[in-house]
């Protein structure tokens, strides 16, 4: 029973070794792949390698000269204008735009005048101009104070330069 036994675990073993064997030798056979079609190329995913500096802004915020859109109290040009919104009491309403920080268009119910820069300090600022805000004889001052412009400071007069109205006025946004 022995040697039948043995001869059983060889013949077994014999054909186990030759199963490994032809697996072996398929699995090194070089296999022809088939080319992609046009459709899995194209629906495939590409890997596009990535860069670590930042790309360069390609889109253009503003097509015109800065000098034509900074009188327009609507649009913000990245050059230096700046435009903010002051409530003041007595009530009155500001809309400020900022220029290049030289100058200062103040639009209010009553009108609008652009002022300019008389100090180099930028706390306070201290903007002034020769005509009253609704384009008659007089002088309006503004004077802006902290970092961000937070808080202003508006002298008017008219013809009679001698009656000033005073506005003190806080930023809205």
């Amino acid at each position: 029973m022995n040697v039948a036994l043995l001869k059983q675990w060889h013949h077994s073993l014999v054909v186990t070794a030759l199963l490994a064997g032809a697996l072996s030798i398929t699995a090194c056979q070089p296999k022809q792949e088939t080319e992609p079609s046009l459709e899995e190329s194209i629906s495939e995913e590409q890997a596009v390698p990535m860069s670590a500096e930042p790309a360069e802004p390609s889109d253009v915020v503003v097509d015109a000269p800065a000098s034509e859109v900074a009188d327009d109290t609507v649009a913000t040009v990245n050059t230096g204008v700046n435009q903010m919104t002051y409530l003041c009491s007595p009530e009155l309403e500001v809309e400020a735009t900022y220029k290049d920080n030289n100058q200062v268009v103040l639009a209010t119910a009553k009108g609008t005048v652009t002022l300019t820069k008389t100090n180099e300090a930028s706390n306070p600022e201290v903007f002034e101009g020769a005509t009253a805000s609704d384009g008659t004889t007089g002088f309006v001052q503004w004077r802006v104070a902290h970092q961000d412009r937070e808080t202003g400071v508006m002298r008017t007069a008219g013809t009679d330069t001698s009656n000033v109205t005073t506005y003190e006025c806080k930023k809205t946004q």
